[in-house]
């Protein structure tokens, strides 16, 4: 799936995913490529949550 160019005000600011992105755990096994990157699957948790 193509990935929305558009920012919205619940999705994570560059600055924001700068901090988060290194926290996350790395792809360690092979396999399927994800649908969804790591960004648009915790914008859409905010989202849910909010």
């Amino acid at each position: 799936m193509a990935s929305v160019a558009v920012t919205r005000r619940h999705d994570l600011t560059d600055a924001q995913w700068a901090v988060l992105e290194p926290l996350l755990p790395g792809r360690k096994k092979p396999g399927r490529p994800p649908k969804w990157s790591k960004r648009q699957l915790i914008d859409g948790i905010r989202w849910r949550v909010r």
